[in-house]
């Protein structure tokens, strides 16, 4: 692909790999940081459509110039993801964020159980964002209430859930694929995932592979899309 300050302006989009603990804006600012300076421009357009935790890797979508303009119709596309669920302990940020608050029983679980509990998630379902999320509540983040310490009602919301595969069980860790709507946190799934089984879970790995009928296999790292835009 051969970029000019013409066609980034006119509007494209960039299918980004997002590399673990990068934040989603961190991804956004290094690709428009390196456009402003390959076409020495003092502003350009560029944002992403979705986004994910620092400590989950995949497809980032990110439109530069006119493009922005798709960003709400491309946030409303179905997501895949892959990762990996943690069973016998909690979470406050329900991943890998914070320490283990609890720990569970596991031995009563069966791996027919776990397979068997997938089903209950299918379909539309109400479920509680974590309270370590980028949600606001009052003009203010969620997460800076959670890292404060104080409580804040949250209230559930309806997401759609239309696939959710158990591709591996290594006890305590359950590999799976998720395919789901807009607005799902796949966090919230696997907490809900571990009670569910009568113990307690955290997400421990969290891959994004698709976005509609855009996939990762296509996708370039931030560093790579910059050492393309230099050449």
């Amino acid at each position: 692909m051969v970029y000019t300050e013409e066609n980034i302006k006119n509007g494209h989009v960039l299918l980004i790999d997002k590399p673990l603990t990068w934040s989603s804006f961190q991804a956004v600012n290094k690709i428009k940081w390196a456009i402003k300076k390959k076409f020495n421009l003092k502003k350009i357009k560029v944002g992403h459509a979705g986004t994910l935790d620092p400590l989950a890797t995949g497809l980032l979508i990110i439109c530069t110039g006119k493009f922005t303009k798709k960003i709400p119709e491309l946030q409303g596309q179905i997501k895949e993801y892959t990762g990996t669920i943690t069973l016998g302990a909690t979470r406050p940020s329900y991943d890998m964020e914070t320490e283990i608050d609890k720990t569970f029983p596991t031995a009563h679980i069966s791996e027919e159980q776990i397979k068997k509990a997938t089903q209950d998630f299918i379909g539309e379902i109400d479920q509680l964002p974590p309270v370590f999320s980028a949600l606001k509540k009052d003009g203010k983040r969620l997460y800076e209430f959670a890292r404060e310490g104080k409580e804040v009602e949250i209230k559930p919301r309806k997401v759609t859930i239309s696939t959710f595969e158990i591709t591996q069980i290594e006890m305590p860790n359950i590999h799976f694929k998720v395919i789901c709507s807009k607005g799902t946190y796949i966090r919230s799934l696997a907490h809900d995932f571990g009670k569910h089984l009568n113990s307690g879970a955290y997400l421990s790995a969290l891959r994004r592979t698709k976005i509609g009928n855009f996939n990762v296999n296509n996708a370039i790292s931030p560093d790579a899309f910059v050492t393309t835009l230099q050449s």
